[in-house]
């Protein structure tokens, strides 16, 4: 199998990775094209972090094979830490070390690095910027550790629970910054436990649980193979609505009263909107809900929440 790929950012094979007698990893495969924001969900002690870390060389993977730009983190460590930048999950810097210091000390040991002052606006820091790290809230830590990741310019970054800390507003505004750094080139390995957030902004992602990958695909591709299923409401006081179970993908029809719920699977709200105005029925409450990546977490992993 070939390793090298224009297109291809990161390739995993079999990756396995124990402590002790413990699996962390235990034979995930997967591949990141260039260019793309690819994210890692799962559980929990999932192996997310762990595959993460052997990605850039932090951990020394007990057998598979690894990939990074073409070159092996365990064997070419130093010869890819200037071309990737790493937002950790678990980081600290020294507690008396302020904002811009930390950006300075970081652009001043990488050979091609950004003007920091620049990140200091982007990530909403500039306030901030001779504060010591001890007296930063958790959410403007996060914000730091990923414009540190971001100051060298990276061909990859890695962002390992990067809304960890923030409010939602906050949230919504890293999530456009993650937009534009993808813009300017830089592939992106999001590990995120938001639901949400890698629906929103993952190209495709990978679904771990207990050290592997069990799913890999776009949001739309994983909610339509474990969750496709879609529920229209509407209210009416029309006694018999059984027909509404001929409808293309309708699977169940309930109602509670004047409330009424189809399940099924396809365009569902097009074909119930069609039957009813056939019949004469035109509900002004019609809206359809539709399946989430949530949705499809739950149905991979059997957990409520990552």
């Amino acid at each position: 199998m070939t390793l090298a790929s224009p297109g291809r950012a990161v390739f995993v094979n079999q990756l396995v990775k124990r402590y002790g007698r413990t699996v962390a990893v235990g034979g995930a495969s997967l591949e990141v094209e260039t260019g793309e924001i690819f994210g890692i969900i799962g559980p929990n002690g999932s192996g997310k972090t762990t595959t993460v870390e052997c990605l850039q060389g932090l951990r020394t993977r007990d057998s598979g094979e690894v990939r990074v730009l073409g070159l092996d983190p365990q064997a070419q460590r130093n010869a890819l830490r200037h071309r990737i930048g790493s937002q950790l999950q678990e980081s600290a810097l020294p507690e008396r070390l302020r904002v811009w210091e930390a950006l300075d000390l970081f652009a001043a040991m990488s050979p091609h690095s950004r003007n920091w002052r620049e990140l200091l606006e982007e990530w909403d820091l500039t306030e901030k910027r001779d504060t010591a790290f001890a007296d930063l809230s958790g959410g403007q830590r996060q914000r730091l550790f990923v414009a540190l990741a971001l100051v060298n310019e990276p061909e990859i970054v890695f962002l390992d629970e990067m809304a960890t800390g923030l409010d939602p507003a906050a949230r919504r505004g890293a999530w456009e910054l993650v937009r534009q750094v993808r813009r300017r080139g830089t592939t992106i390995v999001l590990v995120t436990h938001f639901m949400d957030e890698a629906e929103e902004l993952c190209d495709r992602i990978a679904v771990f649980r207990a050290g592997t990958v069990v799913a890999l695909g776009t949001p739309p591709e994983l909610v339509a193979r474990y969750a496709g299923r879609s529920l229209v409401r509407f209210t009416d006081n029309t006694e018999d609505l059984d027909w509404l179970r001929d409808c293309p993908g309708a699977e169940e029809v309930a109602r509670e009263g004047p409330r009424v719920e189809v399940r099924g699977t396809g365009p569902l709200l097009a074909h119930v909107g069609a039957a009813l105005v056939a019949h004469g029925i035109a509900p002004a409450d019609l809206r359809v809900e539709r399946a989430t990546l949530e949705d499809a977490f739950m149905a991979m992993t059997g957990e409520g929440a990552p």
